[in-house]
This record gives structure tokens, C-alpha cells and sequence, in this order.
């Protein structure tokens, strides 16, 4: 049996880990660190002091930078590589999850670290970069998150993964259409709504409003408020996610833009709920076609897949749930990728 890997998982400071309430990245990096350790792996979690772990924590400052009273993030966010830098001889295999305001200072150790981007790539800014460190390996979370990138340098693409326990499996159908996330223009919330009313089912919606997504909320959305049948929650909490999408018909996804991965599919397939989402990002890659939902172009299309909800297996959701999307599947994929890079190493 081979040693435990000595692991350094690298958070961003932005938010804690876990987050509270929003925070896709952070979660997926909750998760994957927790099923490490759980695998017997030696992991060390580099977050804040507000970071809840099982795995040994070095902090660099004492809370997440959002909501403290700083003007300036940079000065932070060097002084928490720093900190990762003077333990780099205790590691193995440091696993980056940033944007890539790492690289210039981890060049030297390219070959024994990987970096996970849990955003979109592309931006002609994201190009500046990676034509400056091109060494840097990348694993993706989505094949389809990789295409603005294709000649980077790919370690590998893994699909994220919860824990199997989180959320409890709910086997009736529900007697309503959910929707979870930004209240955005790109992720949608007003498609959802128009859906779920053509085809004649009440909905609720969870999730955070920016001032910056203001002016599209009561443009688009707030028409809607009015009716009855249309019940928005605001941001809510783990036990208030297992309610809602356990207790849902289905988990709309009519997103507008190429979305990584999306969090929310699989939460919602872990409680047994189906998913109709937009073909657009990695939704293809996480909806099974009949299987764990449906994948849709447009409302129209849409509406007709809610019709066909009745068809699909709950119990089957789950099942396939447990089968590709879980955490410890998630760790043991990144495990691969781990030895991988080492092996190469000793070549």
C-alpha cells in the first residue's frame, strides 16, 4: 500500500472554507480536502483562521478577506503564498485553487503542483498570464471549461463531487420547480420563472442579489413578484437546500452563459430531484439525457422536458449521483492526477 501523500491544498482568502452560504469554490475545496483526510491522506489546508477542517490548517490571516475592512487585497494575498512558500519543503504535491495570481511565485515548482480554475477562461487578461508562465499545470473542472484554453497545460479534468451523506435522498416528485443560485442575468432566474409558469407549476427560487444585478432583477424579475405562484427565498443555508431541492419536481437550470461546472446540478441530484438545464458550459457533461434530467435549448423546450419529468427514476438520480459525482470519487480522481505528476517527476 503506498505511503499517504503529503498534501498542500492552497484556498483563496476571499471567502471562508467552507463558505457559510455562497461559495461554489470554496465548497468544492471543503470537499475535496475533507475526503482526502478521510482517504488517510497527510493534507494541509492554507485559508484563513475562519476555515473549518479536518486537516492540519495554516492560516495567513485570521478571517476571509469578504466583509473585513481592507482597502487593498494584494498585500494579503502575497503574504498567504509567503506563508505556503516557507512550508513548501513539507509537501509532496501543492494543489492550487486561484485564478492564477500564483504563478510568478511557484514557477520553481511546476512539475510537483497543479492549479484548479473553478471560473471561465479565455479573458484576454487570463491570456496575458498563462503566455507568461505556460509551465504551470492545469487540472479542469469541465472538458468544456478547457476549449478558450486548448494548448495549456492539462493535467486532467475533474467534475466536482459532494459528500454521499449531505444531502438526504427525497423520493416523491414535488409539487413544485426550484431554481438555486446568483440572481444574475446569466444565470437566468426570470427563464426560470417562465418556464415553470408556461407549464403550469408554482416555483421557488433561492439564491443572492448583488447590487450590481439590481437593475436586471426588477427589469426582468420583478414583474413576476406578483404572482402567487412565485415564492423567492433569498440565500439559504445547507438544511434549507436539502429541503428545498429534495422537495422539488425538478431544479431549473436556464443559464446564459459557459458555466464551469455548476454546483447546484448535482446537489440537487443527490436528493433525487432531476435537472433541465440550458445547453450551455458543462451542463451536457452533468446531466445524463433521461436519465438524471434533461438537457434543453430554450424555454420552449423546456417546458415540454417538465412534462417528461414523470418519467424519470428518482431513485435512478441518486444512483448516478453516488456514481460520478460524490466526493470520495472526486479525491480519488485528483489522487491520479497527484501521482501522476510525480511519477513523472522520477522519470
Amino acid at each position: 500500500m503506498p505511503r499517504p501523500l503529503r498534501i498542500a491544498q492552497v484556498a483563496s482568502i476571499i471567502f471562508p472554507v467552507p463558505p457559510k452560504k455562497y461559495g461554489g469554490t470554496e465548497r468544492a475545496i471543503s470537499y475535496l480536502t475533507e475526503a482526502l483526510v478521510a482517504a488517510g491522506q497527510d493534507v494541509t489546508l492554507f485559508a484563513c483562521g475562519d476555515a473549518i477542517t479536518s486537516a492540519r490548517l495554516i492560516a495567513s490571516r485570521p478571517q476571509s478577506l469578504s466583509g473585513a475592512p481592507i482597502a487593498n487585497a494584494l498585500p494579503h494575498f502575497a503574504a498567504h503564498f509567503a506563508m505556503v512558500r516557507r512550508h513548501l519543503h513539507e509537501f509532496d504535491i501543492v494543489h492550487f485553487h486561484d485564478e492564477g495570481m500564483h504563478f510568478p511565485c511557484f514557477m520553481d515548482i511546476a512539475e510537483r503542483s497543479i492549479t484548479t480554475f473553478h471560473m471561465p477562461l479565455g479573458s484576454p487578461d487570463m491570456d496575458v498570464l498563462y503566455r507568461a508562465v505556460p509551465e504551470m499545470p492545469l487540472v479542469s473542472i469541465s472538458d468544456n471549461q478547457r476549449k478558450p484554453m486548448p494548448d495549456a497545460r492539462w493535467a486532467g479534468t475533474v467534475h466536482h463531487g459532494i459528500p454521499a451523506g449531505l444531502y438526504d435522498f427525497h423520493p416523491g416528485q414535488g409539487e413544485y420547480l426550484a431554481f438555486i443560485g446568483r440572481f444574475s442575468e446569466t444565470k437566468q432566474p426570470h427563464e426560470a420563472i417562465r418556464i415553470a409558469l408556461a407549464a403550469g407549476w408554482p416555483i421557488k427560487l433561492a439564491g443572492n442579489l448583488y447590487d450590481h444585478d439590481r437593475p436586471y432583477w426588477d427589469a426582468k424579475v420583478g414583474p413576476y413578484l406578483s404572482d402567487p405562484r412565485v415564492e423567492v427565498l433569498g440565500e439559504i443555508d445547507d438544511a434549507q437546500k436539502n429541503d428545498l431541492l429534495g422537495n422539488a419536481r425538478a431544479l431549473l437550470f436556464p443559464i446564459d452563459w459557459e458555466e464551469p461546472f455548476g454546483l447546484v446540478m448535482i446537489e440537487a441530484m443527490a436528493t433525487g430531484t432531476p435537472v433541465i438545464g440550458y445547453r450551455f458550459g458543462a451542463v451536457p457533461e452533468v446531466v445524463d439525457e433521461g436519465v438524471t434530467g434533461f438537457v434543453v435549448d430554450g424555454a420552449e423546450a423546456a417546458v415540454e422536458a417538465v412534462g417528461r419529468l414523470g418519467a424519470l427514476d428518482r431513485a435512478g438520480v441518486r444512483r448516478r449521483f453516488e456514481k460520478r459525482f460524490s466526493a470520495d470519487r472526486m479525491a480519488a480522481a485528483y489522487l491520479d492526477i497527484y501521482r501522476e505528476r510525480l511519477r513523472a517527476l522520477s522519470r
